[in-house]
């Protein structure tokens, strides 16, 4: 009988673990840290009793995603949990603009902006779940609805600064730039950014910006518990630093960055692939800060207070501004900041009235500096008197990060940059961007399509081409 490795246990590792082994291929899984879940993982960061995810939080493009869905992973303990509000990107002077689940009700609230915002969200949120797999697929592939992925595609061309222009208000803008800021990426060059924004605000309108009861950790939960449901088995604390360490397989799948598997694999690799794997290109660093507040945020903005996530970034052109800069390499005064109030969907989170408050900033690549007082400032300005309710405080750097989580480079925690060329090809051009050109051996984590997110795309793709080797 065949036998399949995969190294990291991550959402991708395990996913792809998940499949392989619920379709009869005995698999082992290593890990190198203590603890499986790589980017989904929960904790008590700053005071006993509250829960934070250690690094990923809501998951728009996770509900729908065949890596999950296709396993029946509510048998495991994974249950959705949603907010009254989906998103809130509050602005200066108490004002701001909501994502509702519905589209008519997000356009009611956008005023004079509310047609635009149907027009170009409307049809691609009714088509997503169709289009899901096709979306999470690399580019070149056969798709299943050719046309609607083609009108669900276009919008995704231009810059994102581009597409902003169809709105008329600060709202609007500010709403769809900081969904597409979720990319990293420069919104004044094509696709990366337009394109994540296409698909995340098409996946909230559909399925919604839900978390997982208990925390992200339940995610890989589920996915370890398919694993050894069938027969699977998985280690933890055993690193590996060669192809020759592993156990003799038909297939070995790596949930790695590019670079970790060029040297992982040494010269076994063919020279052009290394180099492709060498030059890929990492993009900017998240600096994570945790709190733990009494009361919640008294954000000024009604809807944040009902939203699990909410962008404290000021205006469409503030925001285009800061992620410019940290793709340059500068630290912008007010960066971009990604709250995470899980706890208003998952009270159980919580402890009293203390609550948990997930956020972080996008810095530069490698950044060194503290940006506490940036990220809780950012915060403080669209809801004052904020800093008189923290009771503890936790806060992990972009080196911090990447020790943590090697394929985090530089506190890159979405695997690779939103460049053009990464968005539709990576991480090298081929046929199938999960073989390495080693007979037998794969390729599985971030860096592959779909890209970031814990949504299990990326092994559940490998796990495929696995099997038609196998």
């Amino acid at each position: 009988m065949s036998e399949a490795v995969v190294v990291g246990a991550g959402p991708n590792g395990l996913a792809c673990a998940a499949h392989l082994a619920a379709s009869g291929v005995p698999v082992t899984v290593i890990e190198a840290a203590a603890e499986i879940g790589g980017g989904a993982r929960s904790a008590e960061l700053t005071v006993p009793g509250l829960l934070h995810d250690v690094c990923s939080a809501s998951h728009p493009m996770a509900v729908a995603a065949p890596a999950l869905t296709g396993l029946d992973l509510g048998r495991h303990g994974l249950e959705w949990r949603w907010s009254e509000v989906e998103l809130a990107h509050p602005l200066d002077g108490g004002g701001g603009a909501a994502m509702e689940r519905s589209v008519e009700a997000t356009a009611a609230g956008l005023g004079r902006d509310g047609r635009a915002w149907q027009r170009l969200f409307g049809a691609p949120a009714r088509g997503f779940e169709a289009l899901v797999e096709d979306i999470m697929r690399p580019v070149l592939h056969v798709p299943r609805h050719p046309l609607r992925l083609a009108r669900f595609g276009l919008p995704t061309l231009p810059p994102a600064t581009w597409v902003a222009r169809r709105f008329a208000t600060a709202e609007a803008r500010a709403l769809y730039g900081g969904v597409a800021a979720h990319s990293f990426a420069p919104q004044g060059k094509p696709l990366g950014a337009a394109a994540v924004a296409m698909a995340m605000v098409a996946a909230g309108h559909s399925v919604g910006w839900p978390v997982a009861r208990g925390g992200s950790g339940a995610i890989a939960a589920a996915l370890a518990a398919v694993v050894r449901e069938h027969g699977g088995t998985i280690e933890t604390g055993r690193r590996v630093r060669s192809l020759a360490e592993l156990p003799a397989a038909d297939a070995v799948v790596l949930d790695l960055a590019p670079g970790a598997v060029a040297e992982l694999a040494g010269e076994r690799l063919p020279a052009r692939v290394a180099r492709a794997y060498r030059r890929y290109r990492h993009g900017p660093g998240a600096f994570k800060v945790d709190l733990a507040v009494e009361g919640g945020v008294p954000w000024q903005f009604e809807p944040a207070r009902r939203a699990a996530t909410v962008h404290a970034a000021g205006s469409h052109e503030e925001l285009v501004a800061a992620e410019r800069d940290v793709n340059r390499g500068r630290m912008p005064e007010r960066p971009f900041v990604l709250v995470g109030q899980q706890y208003l969907a998952d009270p159980e989170r919580s402890a009293g009235d203390l609550h948990p408050v997930w956020s972080y900033a996008h810095v530069p690549s490698g950044y060194d500096g503290d940006a506490t007082e940036a990220v809780i400032g950012q915060i403080e300005r669209f809801a004052p008197g904020l800093r008189d309710r923290i009771v503890a405080t936790a806060t992990r750097s972009p080196a911090e990060l990447e020790a943590e989580n090697p394929n985090y480079v530089g506190g890159d925690i979405i695997a690779g940059a939103n460049t053009p060329w990464q968005t539709l090809i990576r991480p090298r051009l081929a046929l199938d961007p999960y073989a390495t050109g080693i007979p037998g051996v794969y390729i599985c984590s971030a860096a592959t399509p779909p890209g970031g997110g814990i949504h299990g795309m990326g092994g559940y793709n490998a796990a495929q081409s696995v099997l038609r080797q196998l």
